[in-house]
């Protein structure tokens, strides 16, 4: 049976973090000396409140976490976290409708970047820093984050961890959890305020750098300017925003290993991210040739253009620095392919990962080998480790699931007068994580607030689904779940 005490309890510890985090936000807006302040004010008291009550509710429950409770926790806290998170907008008015609301807040926690706001350089400096804030702290997940700084209050269990963890397969820096998640965050912060300070050099102000810097490495893509191609004011913008979405791609694990135990080796014995290497090497190499042939670019601008659209798509980051609806419409299936690929697996990136794709490639390869050696023993390996096929089954199940849901989705927004272009690439970019859809059009140039209120409830949906990798919030609706046995 589901511990829904312990579920309250742990939702409400939540909360209250959440409350802390809006009045970072407060302190922002009396900085810079605007009305957003007083909407972050009562949105931060009524979310404390709401975390009293969830504690109070659950105030005699057991700390003993089942796996079935981990994946409530965790699909729970999302959901809640996007309900309390909105407070500001709707108290502010900033957004009056309780479906943009909440679907800005959605992909702002799941690091998607698709924004309904059609000018949020109106939008006060305490919101534009909620919604970096927001993808900040979703980039390596909620109750990840929870468990690095207090450990106690998720109780370190690695269900949990498991539950919101990213990728097929989980590796580990420490035997203890909340040891494990401090040296993640670390590395996560450090990143950020690397990327803060290379912003700043390039000529970003204070404000945009710490905000750019925030939706960077969190691969989110949200900016604080209606065009994202105004902050790349120098090439040099370009390449520093490029590098560390590239880094932020990387499994931060292994970013561990390699950067600060500086052995550099580890990451050339990855499998992972040599094929992620590979994949942002050849198609770049690939779009700048056309790009030269086609479109008439120079070489260096051919090469920062198709290097920087190559790595934001592939880390889901979703952001532009050039017209893409000009290039080559080869270009287009190019980058769609990257979207559903994605980095690696333990980073801040959506997508399949590239981890899956290795494992399909090796279930393939097998296949082919067991054709013409029908008793032989072909194991699944990654970076030379087998897979258990306990994996593999989930693995095959993972991207059926996957296609199903986009196909539906698509199909019911298609049913709904969107375009079947559009439908597909929103479908396949939202559970992707990534903002802007395959013909360019809906997020790129174009508002996510022209789709009908319940497409957006759809689109909300696939987000979730998307950041937590499907199965961990499915297992919900099924009947075995509920069980008492």
């Amino acid at each position: 049976m589901v511990n829904l005490g312990l579920v309250s309890k742990i939702i409400g510890q939540l909360l209250c973090l959440e409350g802390f985090l809006m009045s970072w936000c407060v302190v922002m807006s009396f900085c810079y000396e605007e009305d957003d302040s007083i909407s972050f004010l009562i949105s931060m008291i009524l979310t404390f409140c709401g975390g009293l009550i969830f504690l109070y509710r659950g105030r005699d429950a057991s700390n003993n976490m089942s796996r079935r409770d981990s994946y409530l926790v965790v699909t729970a806290t999302w959901i809640s976290f996007s309900i309390f998170g909105m407070l500001p907008y709707m108290i502010g008015g900033y957004i009056t409708n309780l479906t943009d609301a909440y679907f800005e807040t959605m992909s702002g926690f799941t690091t998607t970047g698709a924004s309904i706001l059609d000018d949020v350089e109106r939008m006060p400096h305490g919101i534009l820093f909620w919604r970096s804030l927001s993808q900040w702290i979703g980039g390596l997940g909620i109750v990840f984050f929870t468990i690095a700084i207090l450990p106690s209050m998720a109780g370190g269990s690695i269900r949990v961890f498991a539950a919101e963890a990213t990728g097929p397969i989980r590796t580990k820096m420490h035997p203890k959890l909340s040891t494990n998640a401090k040296w993640i965050w670390t590395i996560y912060l450090g990143l950020t305020v690397a990327c803060v300070l290379s912003y700043w050099a390039t000529g970003l102000n204070w404000f945009d750098s710490v905000n750019f810097a925030m939706t960077t490495t969190a691969t989110g893509g949200f900016s604080t300017h209606n065009d994202n191609a105004a902050l790349f004011i120098t090439p040099a913008v370009e390449y520093v925003s490029a590098l560390f979405q590239f880094l932020a791609g990387i499994n931060f694990t292994l970013l561990y290993m390699s950067l600060f135990k500086l052995r550099w080796r580890n990451l050339f014995k990855s499998s992972e991210f040599k094929l992620y290497l590979g994949i942002v090497v050849i198609a770049t190499i690939w779009i700048m040739s056309m790009l030269i042939a086609r479109v008439g670019y120079g070489y260096e601008h051919a090469l920062r253009s198709s290097l920087f659209q190559v790595v934001s798509f592939m880390t889901t980051t979703g952001m532009f620095s050039d017209n893409v609806a000009v290039w080559p419409h080869i270009t287009w299936i190019i980058i769609g392919f990257l979207m559903f690929i994605g980095a690696s697996a333990g980073s801040t990136s959506g997508g399949f990962k590239c981890v899956r794709a290795l494992m399909v490639f090796e279930v393939m390869r097998n296949e082919f080998r067991r054709i013409l050696h029908p008793n032989a023993v072909l194991p699944v390996k990654v970076s030379g480790h087998p897979i258990p096929q306990s994996k593999i089954t989930t693995l095959m199940a993972f991207l059926a699931i996957y296609m199903v849901i986009c196909v539906l989705c698509a199909g019911i927004m298609i049913l709904s007068g969107i375009d079947s272009v559009n439908a597909m690439g929103i479908s396949l970019g939202l559970i992707s994580n990534v903002g802007p859809a395959l013909d360019l059009n809906i997020g790129a140039s174009m508002s996510w607030s022209i789709l009908p209120d319940h497409i957006k409830w759809i689109c909300s949906f696939l987000m979730l689904v998307g950041r937590l990798e499907i199965l961990s919030v499915l297992v919900l609706f099924t009947r075995s779940y509920w069980k008492d046995n």
